[in-house]
């Protein structure tokens, strides 16, 4: 686990500078204006992806912390609106979502190249968002189940690997895309997952060989055991940094031959340092945005967050939001040389295999092995399937004795009917 405390200096690599960027200590909001307007509201943070992944948990991990640090004291909420790799919820957020403060998104991390890239599905300027901060500077890896028997960057190239995507923009199916066209792997995209934890489900199905686009701090705090067991292999770090936990692991920057090659690895891998970004509307009122951004680094001091994640494991390396909008705007100032040939290494599809997923409904009966993240998630094995389903408040029925329950009323234990598709629980039924 890495946590750097704001007023030390967080590493920086973004379209081929290194260095540091010194985190701004964030200082009282004096607007009563600010205070007034959040006073009895509610602050709706958006997430892009299914329940359980890395962008949720931080996502979730925020909100607990965050209402006692902005002016007001609003109450925080999360909902998830996955889709597209979290383009729905990015376009929803710059045209559709209300722009006075109420409305955060936490989006891919590619998301803001995507127009540059060429993408005619993002409908936004993502230099106009209102770039509140970001979690961490993440270092991605692509990693195989071990039962595949692919143990190293080199199969890639000779045997190939069958990889999980959830969308378009994302990670997950830009990178393995990325990868072929510029290193000359042989991966194989089967996109269209709701969410990585969907990926990963699949994975242990044995339907996937892999993943390409995986935070590595998502690997440790949601799949460590993995790690630990050798049910997984590291075969790849994908940054413009390497990860200290990483030092043996192939470096995607190191694999460049030419200049060419490593100035398009530079553009593209920009977006691992806003790695967990936090984002609201353009328009929001100056004297909020500034509340949101100071409030979003206060989080960051508290004592309790501070114990809640490394409790969890996860690692906090934050970026400032007015740091994040200058990177952005850089990018947007790239010469048109590189982002050319960035676009085309990230949309030129001759070289790789794309199919879309077409995820089955399954009912399985078995027991629950174990509760996760405060009941969102259970563990459960039963007719030749094992894994994890994350359950929605609202969109997962839950049934006990026949009667209805809620998922604060599951038990490790219990036997059930599971009723679900990808890792999503659309019914659970326990006696």
């Amino acid at each position: 686990m890495t946590f750097s405390i704001p007023g030390g200096c967080a590493p920086l690599v973004a379209l081929g500078l290194s260095g540091c960027v010194m985190l701004a200590a964030a200082g009282p909001v004096a607007a009563d204006s600010v205070s007034d307007f959040y006073k009895g509201k509610t602050v709706t943070i958006w997430v892009g992806y299914t329940p359980g992944g890395g962008y949720d948990v931080y996502a979730r991990t925020f909100a607990r912390h965050w209402s006692k640090h902005l002016p007001g004291n609003p109450e925080f909420i999360v909902k998830n609106r996955p889709g597209a790799g979290s383009l729905l919820v990015t376009n929803e957020l710059y045209n559709i979502l209300p722009k006075d403060g109420t409305a955060i998104g936490v989006i891919g991390r590619g998301m803001p190249q995507e127009k540059l890239l060429g993408s005619d599905q993002a409908d936004f300027d993502s230099s106009k968002f209102t770039w509140i901060g970001s979690a961490n500077n993440e270092v991605s890896v692509c990693v195989s189940w071990a039962k595949t028997g692919i143990t190293s960057f080199q199969d890639l190239r000779t045997r190939g690997m069958i990889v999980g995507g959830t969308g378009e923009g994302a990670d997950t199916d830009t990178f393995p895309k990325v990868l072929n066209n510029v290193l000359g792997t042989k991966l194989k995209l089967v996109t269209g997952y709701p969410g990585g934890t969907d990926v990963l489900f699949a994975m242990e199905r044995g339907e996937l060989e892999g993943r390409c686009g995986y935070s590595w701090s998502s690997a440790v705090t949601t799949h460590g055991d993995w790690l630990r067991d050798k049910k997984m292999n590291v075969l790849l770090q994908i940054s413009t940094e390497k990860h200290p936990d990483l030092p043996d692991v192939p470096f995607v920057m190191d694999l460049a031959e030419t200049d060419q090659a490593r100035q398009i690895l530079e553009f593209i891998f920009a977006r691992q340092a806003w790695g967990r970004p936090f984002l609201a509307p353009p328009g929001v009122p100056a004297d909020r945005a500034k509340a949101l951004q100071d409030s979003f680094m206060a989080v960051i001091r508290d004592p309790g967050f501070i114990a809640d994640v490394k409790k969890q494991k996860l690692e906090v390396n934050p970026l400032p939001g007015p740091r994040i909008a200058q990177l952005i705007a850089r990018m947007h100032q790239a010469p048109l040389e590189v982002v050319n040939l960035a676009r085309e290494a990230t949309n030129k599809r001759d070289r790789i295999q794309i199919s879309k997923v077409a995820l089955k409904e399954m009912t399985v009966k078995g027991t629950i092995t174990d509760i996760k993240k405060g009941g969102r998630a259970v563990m459960f094995e039963g007719g030749g399937q094992k894994g994890e389903l994350a359950i929605s408040g609202g969109r997962t029925k839950v049934t006990i004795g026949g009667a209805k329950g809620s998922r604060k009323q599951l038990k490790k234990g219990m036997s059930c009917e599971f009723v679900y598709a990808g890792s999503a629980a659309k019914a659970i039924s326990c006696s």
